[in-house]
């Protein structure tokens, strides 16, 4: 598989979106990005701020630019800020690295990336990785 389908772009979406109000969590909004960094669906719950779009965005892209998802890409922050800060000046200021941002994989390739905004960035993580397992993929957050 080369990248991730719009029908599992939906599906993740979908069972994230589901998961989030199983948790109870505020609205969310989702993004999901190809392997490339290119949106293939998007999603902003009623109630979900309008910014919450880039934020959920830049969680994706920056998980799929660096292939590492956005809990590993605050690790490598809190222990080298200068290579997070660097990283993000060269991908034009679209990372947001925290939890919440998570890679999608088909077996140990990177097919695409989730993002979700809206709650507690653990919380925001927890609905991507149900979306993704919903979507018989692999997530690495």
């Amino acid at each position: 598989m080369a990248d991730v389908t719009l029908e599992q772009a939906r599906n993740i979406v979908a069972a994230a979106l589901s998961k989030g109000r199983d948790l109870g969590l505020k609205p969310l909004t989702v993004v999901v990005l190809d392997s490339g960094g290119h949106m293939r669906a998007v999603e902003r719950e009623d109630g979900a701020a309008p910014g919450r779009i880039e934020i959920a965005g830049g969680k994706a892209y920056g998980a799929v630019m660096l292939g590492m998802g956005g809990r590993a890409q605050m690790e490598r922050a809190e222990a080298q800020a200068y290579f997070i800060a660097a990283a993000n000046g060269a991908l034009g200021g679209r990372m947001v690295p925290v939890p919440g941002g998570v890679l999608v994989k088909d077996g140990e390739r990177v097919i695409g990336a989730v993002g979700i905004s809206g709650d507690a960035s653990d919380q925001d993580e927890a609905a991507a990785l149900a979306g993704i397992e919903a979507a018989g993929l692999a997530a690495q957050p």
